[in-house]
């Protein structure tokens, strides 16, 4: 049930067709060879050449990728299959080893391997890579880094008059909302697009509910209930040769300054099926439960396992979010909306969406397959092609608004405390630290766990 594992599963299934990750140096062209890697280079040219073959001609749509892992190398395969007239042309992640592995399953993957034109000049690694891969000639930056960086690297983008497609969340505190939202005005006045990495929203199935929900179908909404239960997030044993700065970055979702913690990272998505359902009209206020039962206070990191958080809209309407990441514990990810004349089930992973009058009458069903087709698929495509058409989308206000949304419940949850939409977006927290401090030898300060009723509010 858990959105990570299709994009693993494509890690595994591309990277199948080389011999493993020690051939990323020779198979990305991005580096030297090593000794233990010269002998494999012919195993691997054949790939290699297939990469070339494609002819960029003049409406190519030539792609950037920023933050190298399953889901930035997701986005540049689903972009590819969706739109054919695109090709990616450099590559930027903090670690080489990531940049190299996820180059390697690119690479490999037939369907696509002869548009990724990625050169060794087009590789780059270190805090500013991204900056190199916005000015290497690309039309389209696609944003997947560590949440916490998101909006200093869209600023960026923008600047560079490229546009953007950019995963969820875009934040981790107020400071990079108010950074984005800025961001945000600013593309649309030059006429630049920024896509939206909720997939969800690019499910026909989801679509369908969600059109006769807007329309009113399910009458007034008064309730909206959302859960994203699932297990752990993912974990690397920190290794002894790695800087606190290291450790931190190679296990990013368990800090909240790059994470924003689960309920940013990972539940957000049923928070932006709640904005959605509301038309990206913001709650005024919520209040949440929040700890953390499982994880030992020795483990790497202080995010919490679970969060509850009740929103409120001005007309009385009340959101339900329930998200626990805890092992052999049930798992559901859904979503419902009850209204004054029916009830709309948002099934996601469990199944087809359907709609029930006020007498639990089905009334509605969606006739087709919720799966097909890919929605990674088709957010990219739609979005390509508006850039394509000259009708850029625009999704960026509501992408923030949804973060910022998660946001507020983390807020919320780790105070203990009632948290208006005016206090949530003009706090004073900044936990991503200033561009020119984020540097190798100096990590943040990894603070103590959040205990509500003593954590203040900033």
């Amino acid at each position: 049930m858990n959105p990570e594992i299709p994009r693993r599963e494509f890690i595994k299934k591309t990277s199948g067709a080389v011999a493993g990750s020690s051939l990323a140096g020779v198979l990305a062209g991005c580096r030297t060879p090593s000794k233990q890697t010269t002998a494999a280079a012919s195993t691997a040219a054949s790939v290699i050449v297939a990469s070339k073959a494609y002819a960029v001609g003049k409406d190519t749509i030539k792609i950037g990728l920023v933050g190298c892992g399953g889901r930035g190398s997701g986005n540049v395969r689903e972009a590819l299959l969706g739109y054919k007239d695109a090709v990616l042309i450099s590559m930027g992640d903090i670690f080489e080893d990531e940049l190299d592995r996820h180059l390697v399953a690119l690479k490999g993957n037939t369907e696509i391997n002869d548009r990724i034109l990625v050169t060794k000049e087009n590789c780059f690694v270190g805090f500013d890579a991204y900056k190199k891969v916005v000015d290497s000639g690309v039309d389209v930056v696609i944003l997947a880094t560590p949440p916490g960086f998101r909006s200093i690297h869209a600023k960026y983008v923008i600047e560079k008059n490229k546009h953007l497609f950019c995963e969820k969340p875009i934040c981790t505190d107020a400071f990079g909302y108010r950074s984005f939202m800025a961001t945000v005005a600013e593309a649309k006045r030059k006429g630049l697009g920024i896509g939206s990495g909720f997939c969800w929203r690019s499910n026909l199935a989801q679509r369908a509910v969600y059109q006769k929900v807007l329309a009113g179908e399910i009458g007034d909404i008064r309730t909206i209930y959302g859960t994203y239960n699932t297990g752990p997030a993912r974990f690397k044993d920190v290794d002894p040769k790695w800087n606190p700065m290291e450790a931190q970055l190679r296990n990013w979702m368990h800090f909240t300054w790059l994470s924003g913690d689960h309920i940013v990272e990972q539940a957000i998505h049923n928070i932006d099926l709640t904005n959605w359902a509301m038309n990206n009209q913001m709650p005024v206020k919520c209040t949440a439960h929040g700890g953390r039962q499982i994880r030992p206070e020795q483990l790497v990191g202080h995010i919490f396992d679970h969060f509850s958080v009740v929103y409120e809209w001005e007309n009385g309407a009340k959101g339900f979010l329930f998200c626990r990441q805890q092992l052999g514990c049930h798992s559901d990810n859904t979503e419902h909306i009850y209204g004054t004349k029916g009830t709309a089930h948002i099934l996601l992973f469990n199944g087809v969406p359907y709609i029930q009058d006020a007498t639990g009458k089905k009334v509605w069903k969606y006739d087709g397959d919720p799966k097909n087709p890919n929605m990674y698929v088709v957010e990219q495509q739609e979005f390509l092609t508006s850039i394509k058409e000259g009708k850029p989308r625009m999704d960026g206000e509501w992408l923030a608004n949804s973060s910022m949304m998660g946001v507020m419940g983390r807020m919320a949850g780790y105070t203990g405390q009632e948290i208006t939409w005016e206090d949530a977006i003009n706090s004073k927290e900044q936990l991503v630290p200033n561009e020119a401090d984020i540097r190798w030898d100096k990590a943040p300060a990894v603070p103590p766990l959040a205990i509500p009723g003593q954590t203040k509010f900033i």
